[in-house]
């Protein structure tokens, strides 16, 4: 048994498999596609659970790959010991109703003991106690000593999960040797103890459960094989964890360089060095699937793993930001398996570069933050409020908040964060449902004998096909009739279905008795193109032979804004840089919304210069190709893929001249002309580091150029101007003695504030050396009531004021305490936060000048009443 680096491992394994049939496919992205169940794929199996299913065929019943999976079950635990880790790979050989027991198991240990030469005498098997048949399999079959077999119950030994396939397991354990295991006569397989490190699992999917107790067995039985990469590689390199394994170790080494410590040195710098490589490790490559930072769903996993690696480096002394430096070594020790880490390797570090930045900017307030709140608690528990508020306001997740207080013997009130934390989103967040899209899903369960649908939209506006089934309402019916609302499958069609950011073809469908209007189209993972319809007269009937013909102009401008969205994206990142990665896109025949990377608003500047860009590809008459190639000649070419997306073998790809050229299924015209004009109406943030664009092209354009002119002439009509092109020079005019009557507005304000004050003053009541002036103020504005508070201040060093009013449906309340008032303990922040939550309002603010909302306009009298009482414990 000779050491092996983990990249070496990887390839022997799946090149071992391949020669046994099997099909290697890349790994699938990060990011789930069409399951909704989980956040992250996080298992081999997790991105070919429809193929297990049947609900999609698999490019061939024997699969083999390493599979890239991210865990973050407990995110707070990695780096306190050197067994958890968020990110790893997983190792598989599938089989979808093909070889079973015999051959899994016999190809499990030839791979073991023929191409690693792991001793067999340091390797044992575990079956499900009651699968006698693998029992035989191992003994008699491979050869395995019935003294290194062991049987073990359900918990241990049966996959299942809930309802559907499943089946007993058999796993293969590798002896790490005494100095690893407990000293108990009982230590062996099964051992809570470190010796017996489980290294390879095959699933026996066998049997379909009802969740009853009853298990069916399946015609097909599959194979579901994990091991994990990491693992395997401290067996074959002789060490303890997986943070010592080759390509892990040298993140850690060029860490260990920046901080100057070494690892083993200091169990606090240990759990540093762990954290920040295991979290630069997943972050790195969940950038590169297309994941986002963000405060929601797997962005928000990104966050946290990144600010707690940053975190980590500041305890190890590290001032400057270091993890875009240390990503570089991550892609280094994994580009020849990922090689798309390398081609977005500049975007990769920039996201990482501007999170780690934007922490920077955080960290120091939010902790001096934390440390008040800690010193104003008592007890050791701090409150989900305040806890809610650090990462509301200062940008400190949760999580950190509970690791930096453990640190300290505190805890945080999670269930009280947590209560906050919902009840904030149903308030500011409504919850996005697309019934549209589970209508379309209903009854998908009922169409497993449909084939996948042909499209020859590329080509064709038109069709003959027959009709495969009709739907209505998640149910399969034998005919529709008029106005009843159906959904369409036909072999074959020339409606493009929604996808890749196109919209979904319109247009009819007829037969000899009927005419159907298709109202959209999407399709199913299947492949199963499903019209969404309106029967408008006559009968439509399974098996009927039709004709389909698409709304062909709506089709050309939705072509048109789709070849525009190449074209722009092209053009920003020749402007703003090869950072721009798209980050969505919509496309419909009014216009095309792109949404890029990018981490600052655009410019004027820069708009013209993307803007002349793009449409000096329209006047230059540039041809697009769309031809279909081999995946590997179109990145030869420089084709651009989408970010996180998975692609076959074989890809269409979008050639616009030297211009631009990228994957895409989506339908486009054939020459840069036809767009006639590109027109960008609008740029706006959606999210962080992620900006978008709305643009127009041909009518589109002229539309827009119509509506323009029509407000100008409006605009110019309501200032009485009969020629538009007066309109600035005059607006400027109207802006310059608009500015001047405000400050006559505001010199006349501070007069009568200085009136009323007069009048405040007088019914002062005095405590404690202190005078109280209190007022409810009819009609005030917010800058009225600051003057008011202003004047006191300046004048009366030992008064306290608060004044409050209702103006253009807003209620505030603004207080002041002068110099000598403030000594005694007067705190004009803490008056008018306690003033304004007796109208069920928020505020707070400086010792000496505070503002705060109230909520209740009727209870203003009430709590400015209080005024006098709230000073006087002040002042005690």
């Amino acid at each position: 048994m000779e050491w092996t680096g983990l990249n070496e491992l990887r390839e022997k394994y799946l090149s071992f498999f391949e020669s046994k049939g099997h099909l290697r496919l890349p790994s699938f992205p990060l990011i789930p596609k069409g399951d909704n169940s989980l956040l992250l794929i996080n298992s081999g199996m997790a991105p070919m659970k429809k193929f297990f299913t049947g609900e999609v065929m698999p490019p061939r019943k024997r699969v083999t790959t390493c599979q890239k999976c991210i865990r973050t079950p407990d995110i707070e635990s990695v780096g306190i010991t050197a067994r958890h880790g968020t990110y790893f790979e997983m190792l598989g050989n599938f089989s979808f109703g093909d070889y079973f027991k015999h051959e899994a198991t016999a190809w499990a240990w030839e791979f073991l003991t023929k191409v690693l030469e792991i001793p067999t005498e340091l390797l044992y098997v575990s079956i499900y106690e009651k699968d006698d048949e693998a029992y035989d399999i191992w003994t008699k079959e491979v050869g395995v000593d019935p003294s290194h077999m062991v049987r073990l119950g359900k918990s241990d030994n049966f996959w299942e999960h809930g309802t559907g396939p499943c089946g007993p397991c058999s796993e293969i354990y590798f002896d790490r040797g005494e100095k690893y295991g407990c000293g108990l006569p009982t230590c062996g397989v099964g051992c809570d103890c470190d010796r017996y490190m489980e290294v390879w699992n095959n699933v026996f999917t066998q049997f379909d459960s009802d969740g009853k107790g009853n298990y069916t067995p399946l015609d097909h039985p599959n194979i579901d094989t994990g091991m994990g990469l990491e693992r395997l590689a401290c067996v074959m390199q002789g060490v303890d964890n997986l943070f010592l394994v080759d390509t892990v170790q040298n993140i850690m080494k060029h860490i260990s360089r920046i901080a100057n410590v070494k690892y083993g040195a200091d169990p606090k710098s240990d759990i540093s060095l762990r954290v920040i490589t295991d979290h630069i490790r997943s972050t790195t490559f969940m950038i590169g699937d297309g994941v986002m930072p963000s405060n929601n769903g797997r962005g928000y996993v990104l966050r946290r793993l990144l600010r707690r690696a940053a975190r980590h480096g500041r305890l190890l002394g590290i001032k400057d930001t270091f993890l875009a430096e240390i990503c570089d070594t991550v892609i280094e020790e994994n580009k020849s398996a990922y090689p798309e880490l390398a081609e977005k390797r500049d975007f990769i570090k920039k996201i990482i570069s501007v999170e780690e930045e934007s922490f920077a900017k955080t960290i120091d307030q939010g902790m001096q933050v934390l440390e008040s709140f800690v010193a104003e608690h008592n007890g050791d528990v701090l409150s989900g409020e305040a806890a809610f508020k650090l990462q509301d306001t200062y940008g400190f997740p949760i999580d950190l908040t509970v690791e930096i207080l453990a640190d300290k013997g505190m805890k945080v009130d999670t269930d009280g964060f947590r209560k906050i934390y919902d009840n904030y989103r149903k308030e500011t967040r409504s919850k996005r449902k697309n019934a549209g899209a589970e209508a379309w899903s209903d009854g998908m369960d009922s169409l497993t004998d449909i084939e996948k649908t042909e499209f020859v939209g590329y080509t064709e506006d038109t069709a003959d096909a027959k009709v495969l089934a009709i739907l209505s309402e998640g149910k399969r019916i034998d005919s529709a009739g008029e106005d009843e609302e159906v959904l369409i499958i036909l072999d074959k069609t020339s409606f493009y279905a929604e996808s890749g950011g196109q919209v979904g073809d319109t247009g009819f469908i007829r037969s000899q008795g009927a005419e159907v209007e298709v109202l959209d189209t999407t399709k199913s993972a299947a492949g199963i193109f499903m019209h969404k319809a309106v029967v408008r007269s006559g009968e439509i009937s399974v098996g009927e032979a039709v004709k389909v013909e698409i709304d062909t102009e709506r089709r050309l401008r939705i072509r048109r804004n789709h070849t525009a969205a190449h074209l722009l994206q092209a053009a920003l990142r020749t402007v703003l840089g090869s950072h721009v990665e798209q980050a969505g896109q919509l496309v419909n025949d009014k216009e095309t919304r792109f949404d890029f990377t990018h981490f600052s608003a655009v410019t004027p500047e820069e708009f013209a210069k993307v803007e002349a860009l793009v449409n000096a590809e329209i006047f230059k008459a540039t041809a697009v190709q769309n031809p279909e190639m081999p995946i590997e000649e179109a990145k030869k070419l420089g084709a651009m893929a989408l970010f996180g997306e998975k692609y076959g073998d074989v890809v269409r790809v979008v050639i616009a001249g030297d211009f631009s050229i990228e994957f895409c299924g989506g339908t486009h015209i054939d020459n840069c002309a036809r767009l006639g004009l590109f027109k960008i109406v609008s740029e706006s943030s959606v999210a962080a580091g992620v900006r978008r664009i709305t643009a127009v092209t041909g009518e589109g354009v002229l539309k827009m150029l119509a509506d323009t002119e029509n407000t100008l002439n409006q605009a110019a009509a309501a200032i009485k101007l009969s020629n538009p092109a007066e309109l600035v020079g005059h607006v400027a005019k109207l802006s310059a003695e608009l500015k001047e009557k405000e400050r006559a507005v505001d010199t006349l304000n501070a007069k009568i504030a200085a009136m009323r004050v007069e009048g405040y003053i007088n019914n002062a009541t005095e405590v404690g050396g202190v005078k109280v002036i209190k007022a409810v103020v009819e009609n005030a504005s917010a800058d009225a009531l600051r003057a008011m508070c202003d004047k006191i201040k300046d004048s009366m060093p030992a008064a306290v004021a608060i004044f409050a009013s209702s103006c253009d449906g807003k209620s505030m309340i603004a207080t002041c305490a002068g110099k000598e008032a403030v000594a005694k303990g007067a705190h004009a922040g803490k008056l008018v936060s306690a003033v304004a939550a007796l109208t069920g309002g928020k505020g707070g603010g400086r010792p000496d000048s505070a503002m705060a909302g109230a909520k209740d306009a009727s209870l203003l009298e009430s709590a400015v009443s209080q005024a006098v009482g709230i000073v006087a414990e002040m002042i005690k």
